[in-house]
């Protein structure tokens, strides 16, 4: 889909509200809102950015079309003055964004917009679906890449995905997160992500046998060899026959066998027959391929099983981030301006963990300058200055934990992406996100990356931005 097409993709509150603001004359105050994640998935320790390419291009395409228009006012809910509004409205917000690439953590501003209330009220939409499911995404195929252990992992995915963007955008994250490649033809297409493919079950079915399906493709794609050996019995027929056409049609060619699949059975074993069956054919360059429903857990006891696998293919559990499907992105106020004066907002809540952090503020990541490692990051009021040679850390939740840095390097995560509508903000290619990536990710210690019970990382709250909360939460709570 267009961008264009994509204007009414928003859950129709936004426009009650916005007619709302409209009738009482609200509509060009200026409220300023931050997209944060509450969890994350997995009992992981980290999740990484992805999806702002696509709100980019949303919000540069932002204009109404006549049909959309017109599909407003059937509804019955909405004057003609407000129609009109909308209909000549250009994006004028102002966005921040931390880099797609950028390994993240619960509740930090990943995206901050400030716009009119109309104008940031209907982005609210369009902005979780661009950010949720890639960032899902994403950080659930670099558990699968470091549960492979420098192993190839390739995504496997696009049938199983829940929709054609799903697909697409899955494709794209997986290669970000660091996957070799994907079988999605689209993705390299549109993104430029490594394409590769072979045979399926059904191509050795509609040959008269096993050994003339593999002769057959040889002969075709002698230099993409890999041959699917499981469908009928992978011991005793598939990699005997893979082995002949071999040794008797690629070889003598001047070729190799690429690699063998197995898509069934007990991965662990197989591949360690395979292993030893290659090498005593002389194959020892070929390499073992398997799919076959893998998660970043199954292969991590894969490899612990010493199992002779070079390559994992990765579908639906990756494409889907199955064992947690949803990412609980949300969208609040954080502040107004009246009078030419920022005030702060919060959201009360009886739980905790929905207490929302008030005002226009920025994240703050510190580094040890001597190994390059994160420390920890800060959430701190937007104008407020940090010192550069030593500053205390304490825990928003146990502000009795402190802890005093020195020898540290800092770092802004927000970058501006529009200013007033206008993209100020290179948009990188997919390449220069994946490598962005990998290079953020080596900056985290490997506690933090751990697949099960990772290390905590520390988002700590500036004094000032935790008296302002104290003080709002104090001021907004009922006294019974």
């Amino acid at each position: 889909m267009q961008p264009e097409d994509l204007m009414l993709l928003t859950d129709f509150y936004e426009y009650t509200m916005a007619y709302a603001y409209f009738k009482e004359n609200k509509h060009e105050e200026i409220a300023y809102f931050d997209m944060f994640v509450r969890t994350i998935p997995d009992g992981g320790g980290f999740l990484i950015l992805n999806g702002l390419h696509r709100f980019i291009d949303f919000v540069q395409h932002f204009h109404y079309t006549d049909d959309q228009i017109d599909y407003l006012r059937q509804t019955g809910y909405f004057d003609e003055d407000f129609l009109h509004y909308l209909k000549t409205m250009t994006m004028d917000v102002d966005v921040w964004a931390i880099p797609e690439g950028t390994p993240v953590f619960a509740n930090e501003p990943l995206v901050t917009i400030r716009g009119t209330l109309i104008q940031a009220q209907i982005l609210e939409t369009i902005l979780l679906l661009c950010i949720n499911y890639p960032t899902l995404t994403t950080t659930k195929a670099y558990r699968i890449v470091r549960a492979s252990k420098g192993r190839a992992v390739l995504e496997f995915g696009s049938r199983r995905a829940h929709g054609f963007d799903a697909a697409t955008e899955g494709a794209r994250g997986a290669y970000i997160a660091g996957c070799a490649g994907s079988a999605c033809t689209i993705a390299g297409q549109k993104y430029a992500v490594p394409v590769s493919g072979t045979i399926a079950h059904s191509y050795v079915q509609l040959h008269d046998s096993e050994l003339e399906a593999f002769r057959s493709y040889a002969r075709v794609s002698p230099d993409n060899c890999i041959l699917l050996v499981d469908t009928y019995d992978t011991l005793h027929s598939g990699i005997p026959n893979a082995i002949k056409v071999a040794q008797e049609e690629l070889i003598p060619n001047g070729h190799r066998l690429k690699g063998i699949r197995i898509d069934s059975g007990d991965l662990a074993y197989l591949s360690k027959k395979a292993r030893k069956m290659l090498d005593a054919a002389g194959l020892t360059d070929c390499k073992v391929v398997v799919s076959n429903s893998l998660d970043e857990f199954l292969i991590d006891d894969l490899i612990m099983q010493d199992a002779k696998i070079d390559t994992f293919g990765v579908g639906e559990n990756m494409i889907t981030a199955k064992s947690t499907p949803v990412l609980g992105g949300v969208y609040k106020v954080v502040a107004h301006e009246k009078d030419g004066q920022i005030i702060p907002k919060i959201k009360i809540s009886g739980n905790v963990e929905k207490l929302t952090n008030p005002g226009f503020k920025k994240i703050i990541r510190f580094y040890d300058k001597e190994n390059h490692q994160a420390i920890a990051d800060l959430l701190a009021l937007r104008d407020e200055v940090i010192p550069a040679d030593e500053y205390v850390l304490f825990d928003p939740q146990a502000p009795w934990k402190q802890k005093r840095i020195k020898d540290y390097e800092m770092r802004e995560l927000q970058e501006q992406i529009f200013d007033h509508g206008k993209l100020v903000y290179t948009v990188p290619s997919t390449e220069e996100v994946k490598n962005y990536c990998m290079q953020q990710m080596d900056t985290l210690w490997e506690e933090v990356k751990r697949l099960r019970y990772p290390h905590r990382y520390y988002v700590d709250y500036s004094r000032q931005l935790y008296d302002l909360k104290q003080e709002l939460i104090e001021k907004n709570t009922i006294k019974i």
